[in-house]
């Protein structure tokens, strides 16, 4: 089973086994349990995964790969390969019968397209469960950032309002064929089933947060000029206590939550 990465699909197999049983052995799969594999590769996780579960559906983009996949898993009744473009891929007809957040996701996520991936599978929060995904080190730090830390973003807290994410251990790139040209991190994102915030509007809660770190440079009261008014933003400083020169790294999601319902 021989297959050359593709630098265009953003290819790195992971190919150390002893990542791969670690990976497994966390994610604590269950026997009732639905997996839908993203970039299945050659199957190494596959094969782990479909010896513990009642069904895999492993998607992969790569034509070639997928034949590999379908020869590997001929025999397995729990196995199904879908040859398709994730962000293309229609979930609902797949999973439309699965609710209660039964699916568990996992999969090695090329850079270039972890965001649009994650974005995509917020989509379906009410029947995915748990998210268990390995990206690069710098993006998992930004995901997990608490407030105050150089990496916390806007970003972080569009991951933290949908998941509680967890960084569950480093992956030297060294474990991967080719190697990338940094280290990478496998992460587990819990689905919120409800969320801990109570927000008036949704929409202008992100518009805000976007637009504070757009400009985080600057102090919260100039980065937020045209958005929200001085005379609420005052108020919003001298409610709740908070230094009317505070950066937007400073404030928490609850924060920007009071702010937007202000």
């Amino acid at each position: 089973m021989h297959a050359k990465p593709k630098k265009s699909l953003g290819q790195n197999f992971l190919v150390d086994k002893n990542i791969q049983r670690k990976i497994i052995d966390t994610c604590e799969f269950k026997t009732s349990d639905i997996v839908f594999e993203i970039g299945a590769g050659k199957g190494e996780l596959t094969g782990f995964i479909a010896d513990k579960v009642a069904g895999v559906f492993a998607i992969e983009i790569d034509s070639s790969l997928c034949q590999i996949l379908k020869d590997r898993f001929r025999n397995y009744t729990n196995v199904k390969i879908i040859n398709q473009d994730i962000l293309k891929f229609n979930f609902g007809r797949y999973f439309g019968k699965y609710k209660n957040n039964i699916i568990k996701v996992i999969g090695n996520i090329p850079y270039y397209i972890t965001t649009p991936i994650i974005e995509y599978l917020f989509k379906y929060q009410d029947k995915i469960g748990t998210i268990f995904i390995t990206v690069q080190k710098e993006f998992a730090r930004r995901m997990a950032a608490q407030p105050g830390c150089k990496d916390y973003g806007s970003f972080s807290c569009f991951i933290q309002y949908y998941t509680q994410p967890k960084i569950i251990f480093l992956i030297k790139r060294t474990c991967f064929y080719p190697s990338p040209k940094t280290d990478s991190c496998f992460l587990q994102l819990d689905i919120r089933q409800k969320s801990t915030l109570e927000l008036k509007n949704e929409s202008l809660f992100f518009k805000i947060i976007r637009t504070a770190f757009n400009k985080r440079r600057k102090i919260l009261r100039n980065s937020l000029k045209g958005i929200i008014s001085a005379q609420k933003l005052e108020e919003f400083f001298s409610k709740y206590d908070i230094d009317s020169n505070i950066r937007p790294e400073a404030l928490t999601l609850k924060d920007f939550a009071i702010l937007s319902n202000i």
